[in-house]
């Protein structure tokens, strides 16, 4: 079952927990592909240094500020997207963005889209996922609770525990670094780099 408008309007690191286990699903040209969720990182906005939305509505961040369950893609480093959902409580322009995937179905095509690499290193990173799965800015906006929406994420199993550690790559947002709001399935293999500590 496809998780309901109303999973996203929530408190955003619950989400970003509770994401966690979940099935996210591209069908782009024609083809589908699905990646279990095994890591995300919460970013809250406007009180967060680490948001892109921390200085307010820009027309790269519109998504965050239009509703909740949407697609939010922005492109960094000259060369790789990344996917964020957009969470969190009423008018706060809040997201997640997904780390890493388990790869489930279409990992034939995974692997085309990525040049042939070995399973575990498909989606093991934000931009590694978003190529395998066939996403761009194109799909900015996408409704992901839509059955109709070429993104969409589906229930998947309930993970117990997760790992609670800094995020990556933001030493730039002061003690916002040290916040523990990267969240991992424990033990797995396919997280972008394996956590040293559970906060």
């Amino acid at each position: 079952m496809i998780l309901p408008l109303e999973f996203y309007k929530r408190d955003t690191l619950t989400v970003a927990r509770e994401l966690l286990g979940a099935v996210l699903v591209s069908r782009v040209g024609n083809e589908e592909v699905r990646g279990v969720i095994v890591e995300t990182e919460a970013y809250c906005g406007e009180r967060d240094p680490a948001a892109h939305s921390y200085r307010g509505k820009t027309e790269r961040v519109r998504a965050l500020y239009e509703g909740k369950g949407l697609a939010y893609i922005y492109f960094i480093y000259g060369m790789y997207w990344c996917l964020n959902f957009s969470c969190g409580e009423e008018n706060s322009p809040d997201c997640v963005l997904i780390r890493a995937l388990e790869p489930v179905s279409g990992i034939d095509i995974m692997t085309r889209r990525r040049g042939g690499q070995a399973p575990k290193n498909l989606c093991s990173g934000p931009g590694k996922l978003t190529m395998a799965l066939g996403i761009d800015r194109a799909l900015y906006g996408a409704r992901l609770y839509d059955s109709a929406s070429p993104l969409t994420v589906e229930e998947g199993y309930s993970v117990q525990n997760p790992l609670s550690t800094p995020r990556i790559g933001v030493d730039y947002a002061g003690e916002a670094k040290s916040w523990p709001w990267r969240f991992t399935v424990p033990g797995n293999p396919y997280v972008s780099k394996p956590p040293r500590h559970n906060i």
